[in-house]
């Protein structure tokens, strides 16, 4: 890890470590101290490591083998909902899955739309049957932050030159719309308008109340990281389960794993989460990191990079999908941020420049 992050210029590396030190000393000022200093070093390792490992990807075309893993998760889902459920769905009629929520295999189910979009050259013969069912997965989840996530993410792209994003969506989404109608009554379950229409705050408001509360409490280094669960007591008030899917399958929550159930509560916006987790200072690093990986994305020019990034960071507005550990979903977004640096040429051997030394060298005897 150490050995790649060395390939980023100067300046990157001093951004890096400002933002690992903004976390340590936020975690020194948290009323507990040493747990909070174990868990912001562990975390900060963690970003740094998925930053690495986009800086050995290098290019977005190194992502696409995610559609094959993602498809399997889509095909869990659907035979997992329709054998506990039925068609109906469930309670919540959305779609489920036993290891993701609702959000999150929406947004997974984005992530592989966007990928799709990009790939060039790719057969029509897998290509419109894959997003087909990508796009009725994240219709039938019922999530509206990954449709948000997905019209931010295709407009950054479109802005940036790369207008295949805007080509292709209206065959995937026509292909998706007869997916819908493959299972008898899932369109008239799914209820898409009501996802579209929907303007609510789905109680969010009152989790944002208690990040405030959280941050109030200890402002400058917050509460410490995966410890604001107390405070967000419309969340922590309900007794501990895995996931929807798993407690409506009659799977309950272990008695040992109870008292940790604060450590997976979100509040439901990057910022608030942010400052009553770390305080101004862990925020302050956060942010200059999240600018920074802003402009390289930007300066990329790469539609996947910025699809992700973009989208990413409009769904963080109304959820948290970029706090790490995830099911995947979240160390993708740092991955991201690695591949940006390479092709933004923020490294001591440029992208770019490596790419046409190599082209105007001549070719070995």
């Amino acid at each position: 890890m150490v050995g790649l992050l060395r390939e980023l210029s100067l300046s990157v590396r001093w951004m890096l470590g400002g933002f690992v030190a903004t976390q340590i000393i936020a975690a020194c000022l948290t009323p507990s101290p040493l747990l909070s200093l174990l868990l912001a070093a562990a975390r900060s390792l963690l970003v740094l490591s998925m930053i690495a490992a986009g800086i050995y990807l290098r290019e977005s075309r190194r992502l696409r083998p995610l559609v094959w893993g993602h498809l399997v998760v889509f095909a869990t889902a659907w035979i997992f909902t329709l054998a506990t459920a039925g068609t109906s769905l469930g309670p919540a009629g959305r779609l489920s899955h036993p290891l993701y929520y609702f959000v999150s295999l929406g947004l997974v189910a984005t992530v592989s739309l966007w990928i799709i979009v990009s790939w060039k050259g790719a057969s029509p013969w897998w290509r419109f049957p894959a997003g087909a069912l990508a796009l009725a997965t994240l219709a039938a989840t019922g999530s509206r932050g990954p449709i948000l996530a997905l019209i931010v993410g295709a407009l950054a792209a479109v802005l940036a030159g790369n207008l295949r994003f805007l080509r292709s969506f209206g065959l995937v989404i026509l292909l998706g719309v007869v997916a819908l109608g493959v299972i008898p009554n899932l369109r008239t379950n799914v209820q898409i308008d009501r996802v579209v229409t929907d303007t609510g705050l789905s109680g969010r408001e009152r989790v944002w109340e208690g990040a405030l509360k959280a941050f109030r409490a200890s402002p400058i280094g917050g509460q410490g990281p995966y410890q604001i669960g107390p405070y967000l007591g419309f969340l922590y008030s309900d007794r501990c389960q895995l996931n929807p899917a798993l407690e409506n399958a009659g799977v309950r929550c272990p008695d040992w794993l109870a008292r940790f159930r604060g450590a997976w509560l979100i509040a439901h916006n990057v910022i608030l989460h942010s400052l009553a987790e770390t305080g101004v200072v862990g925020t302050l690093g956060l942010l200059t990191l999240l600018a920074l990986g802003a402009v390289a994305t930007w300066q990329s020019r790469d539609g996947l990079l910025l699809a992700i990034y973009w989208g990413f960071m409009a769904m963080n507005m109304v959820d948290v999908v970029t706090a790490i550990p995830s099911p995947h979903f979240a160390e993708l977004f740092w991955v991201v941020i690695g591949m940006a640096f390479v092709q933004a040429g923020w490294t001591r051997t440029p992208e770019r420049q490596a790419t046409a030394l190599n082209e105007a060298s001549p070719p070995a005897a």
